[in-house]
């Protein structure tokens, strides 16, 4: 257990639509513009990127997103295993360094805006921006129109620079959220804290269970996760946030085979933890993968099994160190 040290500067969210104009404190802001689920390490690169402009400039820092995610809008039809809820994605933009993040509404209107009216009405009319950074692959605009090479094109004709970062690899691997997503699929969770720069969190409220971990000896916190998550069933070794502080743990994903095979789950033992979370919302780190969800004939084998689990996990995350994301406070959301 241990007690982590938080971001001190204030983070602004301002909310943008149609009917707002004003982001307040954000206005004039040198803008990294994206959807950044995950907000991984290429995402980062991007981040950088605005804050090293804002810097030269003296201005403010801001992230530029969209909410639902544009893909979730134009094709609601295909699933899309979301990496941050939204406050979760916030919570990691505040402690990068950003002054905050306008949120823009991703809805018909916005769909339809060619991307020269983004340009000139949002951007530069509404939002007064200072400088941008994007993406090499970041597209905007009606049929996503604009490109990297546009929006660099038109800010010098108006007066604000344009920062496109190049893609980024890990070892022969291309860092982006869909390479994030893969490797949670098959469980490889450290593969996706190398993408990501630090393992991958959810966020969720605790609610009540069949408390047949507490029969077993093994209490657990239940966390019922958004249902277009796609992290492969399994048992894994996790590190938990409550609060301020910070616990180890074992956690399975999965359908129980064993009693009921039912709706997923995310099931969390805490090691050294002694108290009621019912109703709380809690973090839960994915620090490592232990093994598969498998059926177990006899309880008495699986409680033999699950002892073994808590010990590979305790191996685990002591060599982990204190992996654990880095979340800033939000001034408001």
């Amino acid at each position: 257990m241990n007690t982590p040290n938080k971001p001190a500067k204030a983070f602004h969210v301002a909310r943008d639509s149609a009917q707002t104009l004003d982001i307040g404190p954000l206005q004039g802001a040198v803008l990294a513009i994206g959807n950044f689920d995950g907000v991984h390490r290429g995402h980062r690169a991007v981040i950088g990127a605005a804050l090293k402009r804002a810097r030269t400039l003296k201005r403010k820092a801001a992230a530029l997103t969209f909410a639902p995610h544009p893909r979730l809008f134009l094709r609601p039809q295909d699933p899309l295993f979301q990496l941050s809820s939204e406050r979760n994605k916030l919570r990691l933009l505040a402690a990068t360094g950003l002054d905050g993040a306008v949120i823009m509404t991703f809805d018909a209107s916005l769909a339809a805006t060619p991307a020269a009216d983004f340009i000139e009405r949002i951007l530069v009319e509404r939002f007064g921006v200072g400088g941008a950074a994007i993406g090499f692959d970041f597209h905007f605009g009606h049929n996503r129109g604009g490109s990297p090479a546009y929006l660099a094109e038109q800010g010098q004709r108006l007066g604000f620079a344009v920062d496109i970062v190049a893609p980024l690899e890990d070892e022969g691997r291309p860092v982006s959220s869909g390479a994030v997503r893969a490797a949670l699929s098959q469980g490889k969770v450290v593969e996706a804290a190398e993408l990501l720069g630090a393992p991958w969190f959810v966020t969720a409220e605790v609610i009540q269970g069949a408390k047949r971990g507490r029969e077993l000896g093994f209490p657990t916190a239940n966390l019922r996760l958004d249902e277009s998550c796609a992290l492969k069933h399994g048992i894994y070794a996790v590190r938990v946030g409550i609060g301020d502080m910070r616990y180890d743990g074992v956690a399975n994903f999965g359908r129980r085979p064993t009693f009921d095979n039912g709706a997923p789950l995310l099931e969390v033992f805490l090691f050294d933890f002694d108290g009621d979370l019912y109703g709380q919302t809690i973090d839960v780190a994915l620090v490592g993968w232990i093994r598969h969800e498998q059926k177990f004939e006899k309880v008495e084998t699986l409680k033999r099994q699950m002892m073994a689990d808590a010990a590979q996990t305790r191996d685990a995350l002591k060599r982990a160190g204190k992996a654990f994301p880095k979340l800033g406070e939000l001034e408001s959301a």
